[in-house]
């Protein structure tokens, strides 16, 4: 062991002493946030080693070595795999690592002169200890391009300030600031990196129109992942979708106080990954019914399932969706039947389509106009989907004999339509009105009530009950 090694040991073993893992749980508030502060310090140091350490590790598997070179005479493929493997940290890690090291380290000329670093002040912030790993990792990526065109003069002051907001030294104003948090380096990074490339965005436009798409890739336990990149304005635009959908804020309507107070838990508990993924599904649905789009076959684009009649009768089984690889629940079959209606086919024991009936069971547009002005959005409490992105459950199931008429149609969105068999929301109609009685878990004394988020019917009864209270 070399006696850098020894005392980094020697160093580890005194911070064992005198910290012990189960330590902050009995200190005070001050006492807890200044040793957060204090091991944070101490961590920016070992951050700096960590990357100088990788840059030289870095430096010494360059691959103009060949065998020689550092990661191969260790049986390693890179100096990233390298660096996994002594450290055992992430993939991702290590490379953030290698190019923070990389940046930072000094270089030496062709004629064998010494080179500043690509980033110095970065390195002597870095190696004061007074800049962490994440911050400089966030100007190095955000400065990278544009320092190989920009202004040199220019360069440097752009990287003085960055640095002296992420260490609260003042910048050019010389007077010690709070130092901003790496999200925040980030945000001025990035504006940085805009002034300092005279070209402005174009290439990055272009680059960025030859790379975008989206993609679906294979089935795996159950899900297809989709993969892809978009362009930023479009990522804006879905962004703001998500944001209108899963804010707290978002508004469902005219509500009394005491509809409010009803319904002040909202029994959500999708995560908000979940919850955008249904966004996008009330989305497709909405866009496919548009009649915006173009045809196939003739007919608007339209997902075609697939199921045995005696899964269905039996409850058991499952349905073949036309375009993907594994099978879909019957809970997904039935809730596109009762969106989309069914054909019936029926084949002989060989195959051959013996039977084609007529399509049954949609809500025509007119239905679906009415609906849409009795209910005004999905009917479940506290969901902000609109009436234009939700679809129509029949309350009463055909099978069980009920009609395709508004009477017995609710606007419900994709999720709550999807659950409402398994969610305990319940859900009547009483002469042509729809009520909604909570799950037990929500409210385990609810009994059944109106329920409507369209603003004329709900004004119509509020004027209804401050007439009756007057």
């Amino acid at each position: 062991m070399t006696a850098v090694a020894e005392a980094l040991e020697q160093v580890r073993s005194m911070l064992l002493e005198v910290l012990r893992f189960d330590d902050p749980a009995g200190w005070s508030d001050d006492e807890l946030l200044a040793a957060t502060a204090s091991i944070e310090a101490v961590g920016r140091v070992i951050d700096a080693h960590r990357a100088a350490c990788a840059g030289e590790i870095d430096e010494r598997s360059r691959a103009e070595l060949g065998s020689e070179r550092l990661s191969a005479r260790r049986g390693c493929r890179s100096a990233s795999e390298l660096l996994e493997r002594v450290t055992q940290v992430s993939g991702a890690e290590a490379r953030r690592r290698i190019t923070l090291g990389a940046a930072t380290r000094a270089r030496v000329g062709f004629t064998g002169e010494p080179l500043d670093a690509e980033f110095p002040g970065v390195a002597a912030a870095l190696a004061a200890g007074v800049l962490g790993a994440d911050p400089a990792s966030t100007i190095v990526r955000e400065l990278d391009r544009p320092r190989r065109i920009a202004d040199p003069v220019k360069f440097a002051a752009a990287e003085h300030e960055l640095v002296a907001a992420a260490t609260g030294d003042g910048g050019v104003a010389g007077a010690s600031t709070v130092r901003c948090a790496a999200d925040e380096v980030r945000v001025q990074a990035q504006a940085w990196a805009a002034f300092l490339d005279q070209d402005g965005p174009e290439p990055d436009d272009d680059r960025a129109m030859l790379r975008r798409g989206v993609r679906l890739g294979r089935a795996r336990d159950g899900l297809i992942p989709i993969r892809g990149d978009l362009m930023p304005e479009v990522a804006a635009g879905l962004t703001r979708l998500f944001d209108a959908h899963l804010s707290p804020r978002s508004s469902t309507g005219f509500v009394t106080d005491e509809e409010a107070a009803h319904f002040d838990i909202s029994g959500e508990q999708r995560t908000s990954d979940q919850q955008c993924h249904d966004v996008l599904a009330a989305v497709i649905e909405t866009a496919a019914r548009s009649g915006e789009h173009p045809s196939i076959g003739g007919a608007a684009p339209t997902v075609i399932v697939s199921v045995r009649a005696s899964d269905l009768a039996a409850g058991r089984g499952a349905g073949h969706a036309d375009g993907v690889e594994i099978p879909v629940s019957l809970r997904a079959v039935r809730q596109l039947m009762c969106t989309g209606g069914t054909q019936r086919v029926v084949f002989d024991d060989r195959g051959r389509i013996i039977e084609l009936g007529s399509q049954e069971r949609c809500f025509t547009p007119q239905q679906r106009r009415a609906i849409t002005l009795r209910d005004g959005g999905c009917l479940i409490p506290g969901c902000s989907v609109p009436a234009s992105w939700c679809e129509i459950h029949h309350v009463i199931p055909d099978v069980d004999g009920g009609p395709t008429h508004p009477d017995n149609g609710v606007l419900l969105c994709w999720f709550h339509h999807r659950s409402i068999d398994t969610s305990g929301w319940g859900i009547r109609m009483q002469r042509g009105v729809p009520q909604i009685r909570p799950p037990v878990w929500l409210d385990p004394g609810g009994g059944w009530r109106d329920s409507t988020k369209s603003p004329t019917r709900v004004a119509d009864r509020l004027e209804r009950r401050s007439g009756s209270a007057a």
